[in-house]
């Protein structure tokens, strides 16, 4: 392990300290790691669009009962490239790699990386208690569409085009956003990127740097989707969490795994959407990580 003491990048007027750390996966491939606090061993998986940096404060509020590893998925921030063939596979010989080096038994993973949070929990016979937070299981294949759209524009080089093609094929912005034209929703995502570029400090992962990766996690949700059946004999304990102003076809697959998991408990939280764990910055002001990280306390204790 390589571990340096860092101020965190995210926070314009609280610094943060944390270690950074690296394992091998089963592939070779580096992913590195944010290390927080002491206590067992707690992973946080983030989901698509978003790297470590953007869960700082859910990480802090968690410091003090566990430790608390937030690695980068493969391909962005700290961790090396996503290698070909990528597929849920790689994702969770990632998480066990980190778990063997650390020894944390607890994971939590939001949205695709809920899907990789489900898929340790099967294979994994370490994990001892898992969370998600609207794990992004779709139900019907026609959600991942946008896909084919979103590989033209960035191979065109036009970032912000397939960003939008993304949020209104996700329906990621909810009602108000996806009802504003295309054209003014691109011309607000290149002010939003260049702005965030030119603020941007070393060791930032910013919006045009993640842009890419969303091919990724497009293909992680088409590989998973309608494969709710085989998480059936997942025995491991399960929280399930979700905001009441949440994706709303995500709700079924919610429903669904409370039902199937045979140790499944459901917590619906008041008032927050799908980017509820994420800190609040320039594409998420609705985050709240310090009331999901009161039920993971309540949940991992």
């Amino acid at each position: 392990m390589n571990a340096t003491v860092m101020q965190s990048p995210a926070t314009a007027t609280e610094q943060k300290t944390f270690t950074l750390g690296t394992v091998r996966s089963g592939d070779g491939t580096p992913i590195g790691y944010r290390q927080f606090g002491r206590g067992p061993g707690l992973v946080v998986i983030h989901g698509a669009n978003l790297s470590s940096q953007h869960f700082m404060t859910l990480a802090e509020r968690l410091a003090d009962a566990f430790t608390v590893y937030v690695p980068d998925r493969r391909g962005r921030g700290l961790s090396g490239p996503f290698g070909e063939p990528y597929g849920i596979r790689k994702e969770v010989e990632d998480v066990e790699a980190l778990l063997q080096q650390t020894g944390a038994r607890y994971v939590f993973g939001i949205s695709s990386g809920g899907l990789i949070a489900l898929e340790a929990a099967l294979a994994l016979p370490a994990i001892r208690k898992v969370a998600l937070y609207e794990p992004a299981l779709l139900m019907d294949a026609k959600r991942t569409e946008w896909l084919a759209r979103y590989d033209e524009e960035m191979a065109r080089g036009k970032t912000a085009a397939a960003l939008v093609t993304c949020l209104k094929g996700l329906r990621l912005g909810g009602a108000v956003l996806n009802a504003i034209p295309r054209r003014l929703l691109e011309s607000m995502t290149n002010k939003m990127m260049a702005a965030e570029d030119k603020k941007a400090k070393a060791g930032d992962v910013t919006m045009r740097m993640l842009a890419p990766t969303l091919h990724y996690d497009g293909r992680l949700l088409a590989e998973m989707t309608g494969k709710l059946d085989r998480f059936k004999s997942l025995s491991t304990e399960t929280l399930l969490l979700g905001g009441s102003k949440g994706l709303p076809y995500l709700k079924p697959a919610l429903d669904a795994l409370e039902h199937a998991l045979p140790r499944a408990a459901r917590v619906e939280m008041p008032g927050l959407d799908h980017g509820g764990a994420c800190d609040v910055g320039n594409a998420n002001r609705g985050g709240k990580p310090e009331l999901v990280a009161q039920e993971l306390r309540r949940f991992f204790a």
